[in-house]
């Protein structure tokens, strides 16, 4: 089964600043960019066109009718069939991805890479926005599992939406004491740059200090023992990331989902 890179360029839902809709343009000549290589660290070619097809961005206009066609656009390429990797984009549109990807995958883990557990029932009076997806996702039973790395901004109503749904939160304080998650079943990656410390990821909306450093982030993903069944790497901001790097980082990010993603036999 291939992979397919996907662009979900909307932001509407963010709750601060605008800008992430301009992302997957911004990851892709990252990874594009002739100062680097198309090979994964332990060795594969990322952009092998026999495996790896870049699918271009759907078409969303900045409203409700967005999480539709990611629904649908997401499970045309199941249908390929092909394993999605998304490039939001902001958070919410991991919520209707994750719709799609249980048509074919039931109710996958979730490794969550984030500075924020964006479990808020509303937020700003909007149940769909990117602080909410994955209490949309654990509503409606869409995972077996929510692992969630790199917390640092929980709220007491977080909190409490953490323990209804059983999520199992590793906050910086609980990574700073060595807890790593374990996670061998079939597993969806969602990746929010913010989940990095802004002085490795500076191009976000949302600087929160006190996170994770690229080369943890990296080795969370190599070392997950689960098959990867989809991805998605959202929340860069370019209007934020004027010298790039945070391009950079998600493009290193995007190869080594790529690799995880690599059929076992290859």
């Amino acid at each position: 089964m291939s992979v397919a890179i996907i662009g979900l360029p909307y932001d509407a839902s963010s709750s601060f600043l605008r800008g992430a809709a301009r992302a997957p343009q911004h990851i892709r000549d990252a990874l594009h960019s002739p100062s680097g290589n198309q090979w994964s660290e332990s060795l594969r070619d990322v952009l092998d066109p026999q495996w790896v097809r870049d699918v271009g961005d759907l078409v969303l206009a900045p409203d409700a009718s967005a999480r539709v066609e990611i629904e649908r656009g997401i499970s045309a390429l199941l249908d390929l069939p092909a394993r999605p990797l998304a490039l939001g984009g902001d958070h919410s549109v991991t919520y209707p991805v994750l719709r799609a990807v249980n048509q074919r995958y039931s109710r996958p883990a979730i490794l969550h890479i984030d500075a924020h557990a964006d479990l808020y029932d509303a937020f700003e009076g909007d149940r769909y926005s990117h602080a909410c997806p994955f209490a949309r996702i654990m509503e409606e039973g869409l995972a077996s599992r929510l692992v969630q790395v790199g917390i640092r901004t929980l709220t007491p109503h977080q909190r409490a939406q953490a323990d209804r749904f059983g999520v199992e939160v590793i906050d910086m304080r609980a990574w700073a004491a060595g807890v790593r998650p374990v996670i061998d079943e079939p597993v969806y990656i969602s990746v929010d740059l913010d989940g990095l410390d802004p002085a490795y990821a500076p191009g976000v909306s949302h600087w929160e200090p006190g996170g994770l450093t690229t080369r943890e982030v990296l080795t969370m993903i190599q070392q997950c023992a689960g098959h990867v069944v989809g991805a998605d790497v959202v929340e860069l901001n370019p209007h934020r990331d004027e010298s790039g790097r945070t391009a950079m980082v998600a493009a290193k990010i995007v190869k080594e989902l790529v690799c995880a993603m690599y059929p076992a036999s290859s």
